[in-house]
């Protein structure tokens, strides 16, 4: 590495930093009354101390010492809520918090407001677009610059993603795309996730169409998992891509005669048409869950892989009601958590995707290494940080703008300035390196990242409810 890109001054490591307790170890053997203990650090048995005094390579050197002495995030009153429950998570094309309507999408209208509630989301843009989204969605890591790094990462060990940390506990764990299964080089970088991946031409039986719909995927697909809990289902929408017109726009033609009516130029009225696409999946899938008995233990996730950016400025700020800033508002979008039955929570603190996998492995109480992901749990004390691809920056007390170098809010001292940029770049250059070098699996081969099952063999055991019965014939 060039000298731009060392670390810095960082302090020593010490023993202190080394390890941390092994998380749910009592569940390992079979009481599941170990994952409602909220008390301790978010750690694996990780010996940083040792790697970096063995260590003779100058680059893993200072990984060993920056995700040693970084702060772990702590469990706390959300750790294992939805232990043992189904998991499906949705990345969910050009998808907006614009777009919820208890009209136009009265199903993810539902969904986005009687579960977890996050005014303060933000879906970054990164530079390999979908790709990149999908990245971080899933793996809780920033994107290095100039490479595909869902791709790359097909060689790598990923033990945090959601399909090798359940497929790991037990689950089926199912991936499905309803475009190309080869584009983006999915056919590689999915299964390395942890999953049994289908799409067009790779045994998802939909009909050829563009962009495809997301209600012919989910009825494609929900009889291969929906009877064999416990299961984790991953899906990358299509239906709401660009472009927004109904000349070459199969959803959008689709479900014109739904948003004719609206007083929207054609452009917008397009772009929802195609949202409404997924709503009727969500719709269906919803409905199917609840034939089956698993509505109520099965947590869906939603997030969308970036903005809308098919849609021009011009209808952007029509969507909106006003001019869209555009440096944070843009990237404002929707998490939605949601689990038929659960009670309904507002969390204000300013979150973003790259906090989805850490946050779904403390609520689902799984044992992970917090230090080793660039997001944080969003229901831990730690404080928020939500930082963009230009290095803008949003804390609980103000936002950085990079383009202006402007502090909006608590004006910083230029101490606490220089440590959040000094902070920025690090978490930049060490998840760039976690991929390039692939540093979980260099952590694995050195017997150092010891991942002890989280559940016991029966996850039922960790339901207070007994299993549905599964019809004889799919309904």
């Amino acid at each position: 590495l060039p000298p731009s890109s060392s670390p810095g001054e960082i302090p020593a490591l010490s023993d202190k930093n080394t390890a941390g307790p092994t998380a749910t170890v009592a569940a390992e053997e079979g009481n599941p009354s170990a994952l409602s203990q909220n008390t301790g650090p978010n750690v694996l048995q990780i010996d940083f101390k040792k790697l970096y005094d063995n260590e003779s390579d100058e680059t893993m050197s200072w990984m060993h010492e920056y995700f040693g002495l970084r702060e772990p995030t702590k469990k706390n009153d959300h750790t294992g809520r939805f232990a043992g429950h189904n998991l499906i998570l949705i990345t969910a094309e050009g998808f907006s918090h614009m777009v919820i309507d208890p009209e136009l999408t009265p199903t993810l209208y539902k969904m986005a407001t009687q579960g977890y509630v996050f005014p303060e989301f933000y879906t970054p843009i990164w530079e390999v677009s979908t790709s990149d989204g999908e990245y971080v969605a899933t793996t809780g890591l920033i994107p290095r610059s100039g490479v595909w790094s869902l791709s790359r990462s097909a060689v790598n060990y990923l033990p945090f993603t959601m399909g090798n940390a359940l497929r790991r506990e037990g689950y089926l764990t199912m991936a499905y795309h309803n475009h190309t299964y080869t584009y983006y080089d999915r056919d590689t970088s999915h299964p390395n996730l942890g999953y049994e991946y289908k799409g067009l031409g790779n045994g998802l039986d939909i009909p050829e169409q563009w962009p495809q719909s997301d209600l012919d995927m989910m009825e494609a697909s929900v009889d291969e998992y929906i009877h064999k809990e416990p299961f984790h289902t991953y899906y990358m929408t299509v239906s709401g891509h660009l472009e927004y017109n109904f000349t070459g726009n199969a959803m959008a033609k689709k479900n014109r005669h739904l948003v004719d009516h609206l007083d929207y130029s054609d452009e917008v009225k397009a772009y929802l048409s195609c949202n409404i696409e997924l709503d009727r999946a969500m719709e269906y899938l919803l409905e199917r869950l609840n034939q089956a008995g698993v509505a109520e233990r099965t947590l869906i996730v939603i997030s969308s892989d970036h903005y809308p950016y098919g849609l021009t400025d011009e209808a952007m700020n029509e969507l909106a009601g006003h001019e869209v800033e555009r440096n944070f508002e843009l990237y404002r979008n929707a998490l939605i958590m949601y689990e038929q039955g659960m009670e309904s929570e507002i969390i204000t603190r300013p979150t973003s995707s790259l906090d989805i996998i850490p946050t779904l492995h403390n609520l689902m109480g799984l044992n992970f290494d917090s230090r080793l992901l660039m997001g944080t749990d969003i229901f831990s004390d730690t404080s928020p940080f939500v930082v963009f691809l230009n290095r803008s920056y949003i804390t609980k007390d103000f936002r950085y703008n990079s383009r202006t170098d402007e502090y909006l809010g608590k004006e910083p001292t230029a101490d606490y300035k220089t440590e959040m940029s000094e902070k920025v770049r690090r978490m930049f250059m060490y998840s760039g390196l976690i991929n390039e070098k692939d540093y979980y699996g260099y952590l694995d081969a050195r017997n150092q990242l010891p991942i002890p099952r989280a559940y016991p063999d029966n996850v039922k055991e960790l339901l207070a409810k007994d299993e549905p019965e599964t019809p004889s014939e799919t309904p």
